[in-house]
């Protein structure tokens, strides 16, 4: 096999475009949106925001109340939208409602 490509390149990122389509999975996930923090039932779980030509999304470690701990993970591309949001939903289902 050769190292050359298959002649094409994948379409540019977007950052605005994949930040609306990400909301629109989180809320369909479960999530409520506000003041730009994705929640459910009062916990905060995630916080977007395009920085330059990439999107920041940071997720907590553990759903709390009172003080959460935030990671951060950076999108750069329309897969990593897509692993982030397969990811956020598997800790969503092991989260239990005595989480938050």
């Amino acid at each position: 096999m050769s190292d050359e490509g298959w002649g094409f390149a994948p379409p540019p990122f977007k950052p605005d475009d994949a930040l609306a389509r990400l909301k629109r999975d989180l809320r369909d996930a479960g999530l409520t949106e506000r003041e730009g923090t994705f929640e459910r039932n009062g916990s905060k779980i995630a916080r977007l925001a395009v920085d330059g030509d990439t999107i920041k999304a940071e997720t907590v470690k553990r759903p709390s109340r009172s003080s959460p701990e935030f990671q951060t993970r950076t999108l750069k591309s329309g897969a990593d939208v897509r692993d982030y949001v397969a990811e956020l939903r598997k800790k969503l289902a092991t989260w239990s409602d005595s989480d938050d």
